[in-house]
């Protein structure tokens, strides 16, 4: 087995990201690399995961080509082998202690070369890189091995590929095999690339207790269109699921002499909680940052249970509290705190000791005073985006205040804002005090991860959990005590047994001042035989599992211990990763290359904050989003102008009318626009624009309806039909003559679609899901159908279900849209502004007696309607004119 994890990394986020290999060639037509095999194998046992790439390639080119393997795996994963194949030689790669693998590529350093081949990318990913010169027609098989052990994050684990392979692959299969005895409660897939003439590569098999995800697609099904040779394979690939659970003390599986045992009983109630916001208002946080806080803030506010307690502290040079003391969550209270974090502004230093130290003066006040909730948690949690400037600037004495203050009775959570922050500050902070670190990535989502985040910690189900195994059954066991069980979370422990026949297991702890015990019982041999028929199963896994789990906690262990202790810990840590072959910090892979193709490279296991800045050419991704948002800006929708004379301004081959001038400042990466009102000699008739709804009428002498809407108002019940189990809501801006956010809630299965302007964001269980417009999805869970095209229309569609549509409108009125499709499947219960025209609707000549205008009556209302030429948006832009009935609301 193999197991990863980045050890400095904790977090609660469940995820596989088992990203695929890639090989960095354009076509086989181009340098001769042709990858003809492509596979990914990927067997998930009980949690613990086992991935094995394997791709082979071949230099069909007449001289020697460099071909590359490349891939993303996760940060919480170990590397466990890697080998290449070359004209039938292996050359392995061989993990070794990290001191020991420097030695042998220090010349290579010294020269000025790259010796790493791993380096951390993306949020959840690192790279892993190699290279080799081949010679022609000789074949290479690149291996890569890697395991991790999946987390739940709320209420679900997630597997993620990411598939890239770059070039069209005549053998390209994944394979992922799932088993879990406790049975599979729900399983669904998500993916970015898949089209509908891909749908038909992906098989999924499930029973109870095992399911099989097959994505195997042919090189037509590959290919763009039959006249380009390009691949569409290039996005993720995801699977989440769930297990069943009961009132129980967890799951408990056995396999060749050791165990691991998994706790998140339902049932349990949540827990009242006491939380103090600790906002860093400095003046790194201005712009974009504070905005997206303030806005997070009032969401999460907006979370708090009744039964909780909450205060806000925001600090810069000074640290400032909202209230003198804790107050509970009333609707009152809430509204005024919302009002309170959307005033803050951001200005001067950074003062994190003082804001600290008083959030724990506040909640050790409330504590003396008996005004914490009884049987309730106490939470800190803190963002900052940088290092403390003000006050009390030494990390370690921070960390020592925080720590003799907190005194074990609270729980602190970190979070880093970018990249600017010390991250191995915050870490430690956080592993001390009961709690954790996490990074705040700097994007357009960076408001839905700071509320990802609250939805892990806002529900406690148990505080001082501990774990028991009678009978003196059990030799070794990785951590068995926890301050805190999260909702939709797991506790974790494994070990080694002693032989016995029986395992009893006792898990305690307290819920509401009550304590609790959960017992377990398993027969060891009944246990062992699970394990043993599954033929597709990674046997020996438990082991490794357990492994995999000591050296993770012995890791944090090293961040949150004092300097003498610390090499104690590092030393059982190196013994166990090189005793099971990990990739840890402290160990590396030396892997040979073919003599006369320069010194072996060394990978090594990449530590979250060692890089505290992100690489430039982040900015330069900044810089082209601008130029692709311009380009779209300087398309003209309507009739056609003349050609413009040569003097004109252009911008990458487009012209610019006169009104628009654009200035690049390259330094700062700003692009600037500015408009000007000129003059215009020649009279043109403006272009039609695209309703802002589109409604199909079954069974009416009018097949289609275009709806407007006009008068702004703070929320609208667009429709609602309880049969279908459906809900549209939508907020209308008058002044931008656009809706500012539509939303569509399904009650089977349990999701909120949340569309703006800029992404649409996906709500299950708690869990957040973002998606850029224009970004191919496929999602498929029971019940419901998520897609959206590379134009960006939005398809929620289902068995028996009407099909809404949503779409990023960029032309002529540009803003959000909605259609609806299938609607003769509404029941006689739809309502709502745009459900009503679905309810007896009757169509009259106009008093005017013109053809071109109507009345509408529906429910008591009356409309008038008028035959306007509107832009038909239902198959993406630029749209189509057509003649559409249009009401005005």
């Amino acid at each position: 087995m193999k197991t990863r994890a980045p050890a400095h990394t904790w977090g609660l986020t469940p995820v596989l990201l088992l990203l695929l290999a890639v090989l960095q060639t354009t076509s086989a037509e181009k340098n001769g690399i042709d990858i003809y095999s492509l596979t990914v194998d990927s067997r998930v046992s009980a949690r613990f995961a086992h991935t094995v790439i394997t791709s082979r390639v071949v230099n069909r080119a007449g001289a020697r080509r460099e071909a590359t393997f490349q891939m993303e795996l996760p940060k919480k994963a170990f590397i466990t082998n890697f080998s290449m194949v070359i004209d039938g030689v292996t050359y392995p790669g061989n993990i070794k202690e990290k001191a020991a693998a420097q030695e042998q590529y220090s010349a290579a350093v010294a020269r000025g070369e790259s010796a790493g081949l791993v380096k951390a990318t993306g949020r959840k990913t690192e790279q892993f890189q190699v290279s080799v010169t081949v010679a022609p027609a000789a074949k290479v098989t690149f291996e890569l091995v890697y395991e991790e052990l999946l987390q739940r994050h709320l209420g679900a684990y997630e597997l993620l590929l990411k598939i890239r392979p770059q070039q069209l692959v005549q053998h390209f299969q994944m394979d992922i095999h799932i088993f879990e005895p406790q049975g599979i409660s729900f399983l669904e897939t998500e993916s970015t690339f898949l089209t509908s003439q891909l749908v038909d590569a992906l098989t999924t098999s499930q029973n109870k207790t095992k399911a099989h995800i097959r994505f195997k697609p042919s090189l037509s099904q590959q290919q763009k269109s039959s006249q380009q040779q390009e691949t569409v394979l290039d996005g993720n690939f995801i699977i989440r699921y769930d297990v069943n659970r009961t009132h129980s003390g967890g799951s408990i599986h056995i396999e060749n002499g050791y165990f691991v045992h998994y706790f998140a009983p339902e049932g349990l109630p949540t827990m009242p909680k006491s939380v103090i916001f600790v906002i860093d208002v400095s003046g790194s946080m201005s712009g974009k940052k504070i905005q997206q806080t303030r806005e997070a803030l009032i969401k999460i506010l907006d979370d708090l249970s009744p039964r909780d307690q909450f205060n806000l502290i925001i600090f810069n040079s000074e640290a400032t509290q909202w209230k003198p003391a804790l107050l509970p969550a009333s609707a009152d209270n809430v509204k005024e705190a919302k009002s309170f974090a959307a005033r803050i502004l951001a200005q001067g230093g950074t003062n994190i000791n003082e804001a600290l130290l008083l959030a724990v003066k506040l909640l050790e006040n409330s504590n003396r005073e008996e005004l914490l909730p009884s049987g309730g948690v106490a939470l800190l949690i803190l963002l900052t985006d940088g290092d403390p400037t003000v006050g009390e600037t030494n990390p370690l004495k921070i960390q020592k205040n925080v720590r003799e203050a907190i005194g074990g009775q609270y729980s602190l959570f970190c979070l880093g804002f970018g990249f600017d922050v010390n991250y191995a500050f915050l870490e430690k902070l956080g592993l001390e005090n009961g709690g954790l670190a996490r990074r705040i990535y700097e994007d357009s989502d960076s408001a839905l991860q700071l509320q990802d985040f609250y939805q892990e910690v806002a529900n406690p189900l148990m505080t001082a959990v501990t774990f028991e195994y009678l009978g003196n059954a059990v030799e070794t066991v990785t951590r068995d005590k926890f301050r805190l069980l999260f909702k939709g979370s797991e506790i974790v422990v494994a070990g080694k047994l002693r032989d016995p026949d029986m395992l009893f297991a006792k898990v305690r702890g307290q819920v509401n001042q009550q304590n609790f015990t959960f017992q377990a019982e398993s027969k060891v041999a009944e246990k062992e035989e699970e394990f043993r028929s599954p033929k597709y199963i990674f046997h020996n896994f438990i082991e490794r599992l357990w492994a995999y789990l000591t050296i993770q906690q012995l890791l944090e262990q090293v961040v949150s211990t004092p300097d003498a202790g610390q090499q104690a810990l590092k030393n059982r840590t190196l013994c166990l990763s090189l005793k099971y072959n990990f990739v840890t910090p402290l160990t590396s892979m030396v892997v040979t290359k073919p003599e006369g193709q320069g010194q072996s490279r060394v990978a090594e296991k990449p530590v979250e904050g060692e890089n505290r800045h992100k690489d430039v050419s982040s900015g330069l991704v900044g810089v082209n989003k601008k130029l692709a948002k311009l380009s779209t800006m300087t398309r003209y929708y309507g009739p056609s102008l003349p050609a413009p004379p040569p003097s004109f301004p252009h911008l990458d081959g487009r012209w610019l009318p006169p009104d628009l001038s654009v200035s690049l400042s390259a330094p700062d990466h700003v692009v600037d626009m500015d408009f000007k009102e000129t003059t215009r000699t020649a009279s043109l008739p403006a272009p039609a624009q695209a309703p802002h709804a589109i409604l199909t009428l079954p069974g009416q002498s009018v097949d289609q309806l275009c709806v407007d809407v006009a008068h702004a108002q703070e929320s609208l019940d667009l429709l609602s039909d309880p049969d279908q189990g459906v809900e549209v809501t939508g907020e209308y801006e008058a002044k931008k003559h656009q809706f500012s956010w539509i939303k569509v809630a399904f009650k089977d299965p349990q999701v909120e679609i949340q569309a703006f302007p800029e992404h649409v964001v996906m709500i299950r269980n708690q869990r957040s899901s973002a998606y850029k417009w224009k970004e191919t999805l496929y999602l498929v869970m029971p019940g419901l159908k998520m897609t959206m095209n590379k134009a960006g229309l939005l398809l929620l569609s289902g068995p028996g279900k009407v099909t809404i549509g949503l779409l990023a409108w960029e032309g002529p009125g540009a803003g959000l849209r909605l259609l609806l499709q299938d609607t003769d499947r509404f029941s006689s219960q739809v309502a709502g502004t745009l459900g009503q025209f679905y309810q007896n609707l009757l169509w009259e000549p106009s008093a005017a007696e013109d053809d071109s205008r109507r009345t509408l009556r529906v429910q008591g209302n009356e409309y008038s309607a008028s035959r306007t030429l509107k832009l038909d948006y239902q198959e993406g832009p630029p749209g189509k004119e057509i003649s559409c009935w249009c009401v005005e609301l």
